[in-house]
């Protein structure tokens, strides 16, 4: 018989020792002949990237040593970094941005120079001319203005690239054809991003390995184009939102020409370079993942008929931006509400899937696994927005009569991004004691086609919020949970909009901000060159429209923020500087509210060394739990709180 006892209170057996224990987050993948690669964040190694090699026979063993981290700062985001041809495995290490060759068997030796700001991204290895074909980003003399191009590494030298590409203010997807004659590439400018405007190029690769004249592909006004890929029989296939849907096409012989279109997305926005939703399993049959209302799906499309055919998997969100294929074999990251994110081995005759490495395991009873409930809520007139709702759930505790449980409203980061379904046991930690989450797709997100991702041009800090709000509003409506113990949290973009909504919306208790903006002209002025004109799109152009930034900026409205408040920063965050944060925690203190403030000193943007993770959670929880007066099931170090009575 359950326990009666207050919301927020409950004992859980999600730890967060639990959550941070024996996890990994899985990263790009890699096929050479037989050979399976793959990356892993290892948050127990202080957030290091390995590289990971499984042979035939079911082994899999580190490739990259001890210090090696592997990991790009390209668009301070990163991307694909690893390269992998014929036993050969090319890496950019994360500590000095070179890129180093590790041969089967032996240690790692650079192929690029000492001492010298560049970085690199994307690309593949073009064995035709023996180098690595890649994104370069060239900081020696300015980092928010720095130089992005296509270059080719040599792969038996020691010195810089050799400049293929430049003149835009950025590259994606450089792909060489499989009879080495053609490259194609993906060049935007600003102010746009890859998921506003893009253009498709290529040029005929000349024999001593340079470019020919370039020629454009695709690429409207307001197109975006997104993973240019060719086919083993050398078509070039890319992504493109023509018609308001992220959907696949190919050239072929001066023709552009639709594959399977639908009213679904084939893409994804291209924060990370180099990221996959469909691979080539053979000329004849593309794998792809592709988004239908917020939920993404697995799918194969014969080439020759343009027909596609589900596969039907126990995975319910197929889309980690990465999938490789070869003859009779898939390689892809997933994960669901009850599955954690993992490598997958697929047969795509069969169906038939195998697990090659799990994220973690889920060491806990479905009894205290809360599953999320997709919802579609009215906002802002007559328009629908979409949220998951994750209802508090422990098999061993049931609320007092009467009582509804407090809610965590989350704003997800981008904000071009999107909340996923995947199994979260950071989330778990919320519900199993007693607290609500929704994860709000608010307008701006991706999986809900063009015009719903561009409801937030020029609406950033007014969208967002209202749709925040309404999804709240409408689960209090619903008598689902407590109107009067609303809470919102957030990081990046999503710590703006939570911090938007404090200053701008009396209906939230409490909030929390992890590394979020509060000043929208300090961040346009200070941000880095990938982001710098993002807001030109989503607020207006900067300075011309400064009052826009002002009339949207949390720090220039504090006298709106009448709740507590919790800020948590990495010192080294070049994203969102932790100017940011100390600015509104200036601003909370000045007010007299009650704030307490976390540094976690190393940590960029978004935290990765297990002991902040673990520290951030339990700080969060306790500061929750001091403001909103329920008692704590666990023994949690405390957090200073400042103007707390």
């Amino acid at each position: 018989m359950p326990t009666v006892s207050p919301y927020g209170s409950w004992k859980s057996p999600i730890t967060s020792d639990m959550v941070i224990q024996n996890s990994v987050r899985l990263g790009s993948i890699a096929l050479d002949g037989d050979n399976i690669y793959w990356a892993e964040e290892r948050p127990h190694e202080g957030g290091r990237n390995v590289i990971v090699r499984r042979t035939p026979d079911g082994v899999a063993e580190d490739v990259t040593p001890d210090p090696y981290n592997v990991r790009t700062r390209v668009h301070e985001y990163g991307g694909l970094c690893f390269w992998v041809s014929d036993g050969t495995l090319l890496f950019s290490n994360f500590a000095d941005g070179r890129v180093f060759r590790q041969d089967a068997g032996g240690d790692p030796t650079p192929i690029t120079p000492e001492g010298v700001d560049l970085r690199y991204a994307d690309g593949m290895i073009d064995r035709n001319h023996s180098r690595l074909v890649c994104v370069q980003e060239d900081h020696r003399e300015s980092d928010q203005d720095c130089a992005n191009e296509i270059v080719a590494l040599d792969l038996d030298g020691c010195g810089e690239g050799e400049v293929l590409v430049s003149g835009s203010d950025f590259y994606g997807y450089p792909s060489v054809s499989p009879d080495g004659s053609t490259m194609a590439w993906l060049r935007w400018d600003h102010p746009n991003m890859p998921w506003d405007s893009t253009e498709l190029w290529t040029a005929d690769i000349l024999d001593d390995g340079s470019l020919g004249d370039p020629r454009k592909v695709a690429g409207m006004m307001g197109e975006s184009i997104f993973q240019p890929e060719w086919s083993p029989d050398g078509i070039l296939y890319f992504v493109s939102d023509r018609t308001g849907w992220w959907n696949l096409y190919r050239w072929r012989e001066g023709n552009i020409e639709a594959i399977a279109p639908m009213t679904v997305e084939f893409g994804a926005p291209a924060w990370a370079l180099g990221s996959h939703t469909y691979a080539f399993e053979s000329a004849e049959r593309i794998v792809c993942e592709y988004a239908e209302n917020g939920f993404w799906k697995l799918a194969t499309i014969n080439t020759r008929t343009t027909e596609l055919e589900p596969i039907e998997t126990p995975y319910t969100e197929m889309s980690r931006g990465d999938i490789r294929a070869s003859a009779g074999r898939v390689l892809l990251e997933a994960g669901s509400p009850s599955l954690p994110d993992a490598l997958l081995s697929l047969d795509p005759d069969t169906g038939e899937i195998s697990v090659i490495r799990e994220s973690r395991s889920i060491p806990v009873d479905d009894g205290y696994i809360s599953t999320p409930q997709p919802i579609e809520f009215e906002t802002d007139g007559d328009l629908t927005a979409h949220a998951f709702y994750y209802p508090a759930k422990n098999a061993d505790f049931v609320g007092e009569e009467g009582e509804k449980p407090p809610l965590m409203v989350i704003s997800h980061g981008g904000p071009t991004g999107a909340a996923m379904t995947s199994f979260s046991l950071s989330y778990q930690y919320w519900t199993s004691r007693g607290i609500a989450i929704v994860d709000v797709n608010y307008g701006g997100s991706t999986g809900y086609g063009t015009q719903y991702r561009r409801r937030l041009n020029g609406e950033w800090g007014i969208v967002d919020i209202v749709d925040c709000v309404n999804a709240a509003l409408h689960l209090v409506e619903a008598g689902e949970v407590d109107g009067e113990r609303l809470m919102i949290r957030g990081g990046s973009a999503g710590g703006y909009t939570t911090l938007a909504a404090l200053a701008f919306r009396d209906v939230f208790r409490v909030g929390a901000s992890h590394y979020g903006v509060s000043d929208l002209g300090a961040l346009a002025e200070h941000t880095h060159k990938f982001e710098s004109r993002y807001l030109d799109s989503m607020v207006g152009p900067y300075p011309e429209r400064r009052d826009l930034y002002e009339e949207r900026s949390p720090i220039h409205h504090t006298e709106g923020l009448s709740c507590p408040i919790i800020l948590f920063q990495g010192t080294e965050d070049r994203v969102v500087p932790p100017q940011q944060s100390e600015m509104m925690l200036e601003a909370l203190r000045e007010k007299g509210l009650p704030v307490a403030y976390l540094s976690f000193e190393g940590e960029g943007h978004g935290f990765r060394d297990s002991t902040n993770v673990k520290r951030a959670l339990e700080a969060e929880l306790y500061f929750y739990s001091r403001i909103l007066g329920f008692s704590l099931a666990d023994d949690i170090k405390s957090v200073e709180i400042e103007n707390l009575d």
